[in-house]
């Protein structure tokens, strides 16, 4: 970020409304109660109820773990929020929202980014290969067969999964060693009892500005990557419907259509604010010196507010994502219905294996 090692940014606080102290302390601890036991609920149903995994069961049990991670940090994001300004760096809930809690929420908001774009991508590549139109799609010529062929193959999803998360925790945790030893407790040795709620951990340095544009431009790759899907679905249908098959086709379309724009819906409205925010926030940081400032508060304030409003809003995902499960999986769906109205053990597994035969027949949700 900009450098905030300079005397005169230090010398001044971060100053909070009541957006940061009680508005993001409440949201919260509602979402650590909603998320803990929607995100419990639905791995339960997908690792136990559900006998017959496709692909997109791997890629949202593992986005489920994700959020249930994310769940377990809420209460550290609340206290923080409230309480932060009263701790000092070198304390340990200072280090473990540093170390543990900032990892943990980047990660999660990467990992649900690219899981979503994939079953988008799987979606389509169910769509194109039940085609009715009048020729073979395009992508069936351009993708690798391979892929075409094992779309539905949990053990490459299960890999493919594995290596995701790899990747982003070696990625993330490289950064955070970054952060918390090289900007904020640099920093935060250049002035006696810093805050944990500070310009050191809330802006950082240089390298988290990096960090931000990086995140800022795998966000909308995969975003565009969805776009594509849903282009690419609507121009396939309008194809398809010249075709004398489209009738018996229109349940796959309008299913498949559907999933792809539950996706996008909450691509747009959960995550794209707190991504284009740190866009605009890197650049705020380049041009502090057209900046007021006030004897109190440092002139960041009332922008780290809003960039921890979007993250709350980011963050929220963690409770909506098992209604989002809901809408996607008709599985998943049966078999939550089934819980919820107490039917019996054996009622549940007659049902769900009929259920899980049936889709996978149509080719509805794989």
């Amino acid at each position: 970020m900009a450098n905030a090692s300079q005397s005169e940014d230090l010398i001044v606080h971060l100053c909070q409304t009541s957006a940061t102290t009680v508005f993001l302390p409440v949201v919260y601890s509602i979402m650590f109660l909603t998320g803990m036991l929607g995100n419990v609920i639905s791995l339960w149903v997908f690792m136990r109820k559900i006998a017959f995994k496709t692909s997109t069961h791997i890629y949202l049990i593992n986005l489920g773990i994700s959020n249930l991670l994310l769940c377990l940090t809420m209460p550290f994001q609340a206290i923080y929020y409230s309480l932060g300004t009263k701790w000092y760096q070198h304390t340990t809930m200072c280090k473990a929202s540093i170390n543990v809690v900032t990892p943990v929420i980047h990660i999660n908001i990467c990992i649900s980014v690219i899981i979503m774009s994939l079953v988008a991508f799987s979606r389509f590549l169910l769509l194109i290969q039940q085609s009715h139109a009048t020729r073979p799609s395009r992508w069936l010529q351009v993708l690798p067969r391979t892929l075409l062929s094992r779309k539905r193959d949990t053990k490459l999803a299960s890999v493919l999964s594995l290596v995701i998360w790899m990747i982003l925790v070696l990625t993330v945790t490289s950064w955070i060693v970054l952060y918390s030893v090289k900007e904020v407790k640099s920093i935060g040795e250049e002035v006696s009892n810093a805050t944990c709620y500070s310009v050191a951990v809330e802006v950082g340095g240089e390298g988290s500005q990096v960090y931000c544009l990086v995140a800022v431009s795998l966000f909308f790759v995969f975003f565009l990557m969805v776009i594509g899907t849903y282009l690419a679905v609507m121009k396939h249908i309008w194809r398809s419907k010249k075709s004398t098959a489209f009738v018996d086709s229109q349940r796959v379309h309008a299913r498949v259509l559907r999933n792809i724009v539950i996706i996008k819906v909450v691509l747009v409205v959960c995550l794209m604010p707190h991504h284009i925010y740190k866009a605009i926030f890197v650049h705020i940081l380049n041009e502090r010196s057209l900046m007021s400032r006030t004897k109190a508060c440092h002139p960041l304030s009332i922008y780290v507010e809003v960039k921890n409003l979007l993250l709350c809003l980011a963050t929220l995902r963690c409770s909506t994502d098992p209604v989002m499960y809901f809408l996607l999986d008709g599985t998943f769906r049966d078999n939550t219905l089934s819980l919820l109205r107490g039917h019996s053990a054996a009622n549940d597994s007659q049902t769900s294996n009929l259920s899980q035969l049936s889709q996978a027949k149509l080719c509805v949700i794989c």
